[in-house]
């Protein structure tokens, strides 16, 4: 009786873990408000931006856009860890070439890749994108990395 009881409270206990685990939420991504470069306040409608593999990224001046540029990943590292969702420029997707919402799809389907959102037709399609991320970036709108 002892034994069943210990297994019934143990398996209580993981499942009261379980929900709890499930209500913690991931927290939402915050928009981005300071230049990556130089931690200035950045404004839409004013700052400087670099249009890079679909992503939208304001700077406070253009001497930090042409830093940024010299070394994209870097950047895109510091948006991933701290949370920040970079404005996306996307009209179409990079795997099927569909326009992106209003069609047959339905609305599109978003993933986060190393400090990118990357929006697609539809959820077969990031599958295909995560076999070779490299050749469908390059397939985004804006600038792109120099070859090497």
């Amino acid at each position: 009786m002892t034994r069943s009881l210990a297994l019934t409270v143990g398996a209580l206990v993981l499942v009261a873990g379980a929900a709890v685990a499930a209500a913690v939420e991931t927290p939402a991504p915050k928009p981005q408000t300071t230049c990556p470069v130089t931690g200035k306040a950045v404004d839409p409608k004013t700052s400087p931006h670099v249009d890079w593999e679909g992503q939208r990224i304001y700077f406070a001046d253009q001497s930090a856009a042409d830093t940024f540029r010299k070394d994209p990943e870097k950047y895109f590292a510091q948006f991933e860890s701290e949370g920040i969702a970079l404005e996306n420029i996307q009209t179409t997707c990079p795997v099927s070439g569909e326009t992106l919402g209003g069609g047959d799809m339905g609305e599109p389907v978003s993933i986060l890749y190393k400090g990118r959102t990357i929006r697609f037709c539809c959820g077969m399609c990031p599958p295909q994108f995560r076999k070779d991320p490299a050749k469908y970036l390059a397939k985004l709108p804006g600038e792109q990395p120099k070859a090497k």
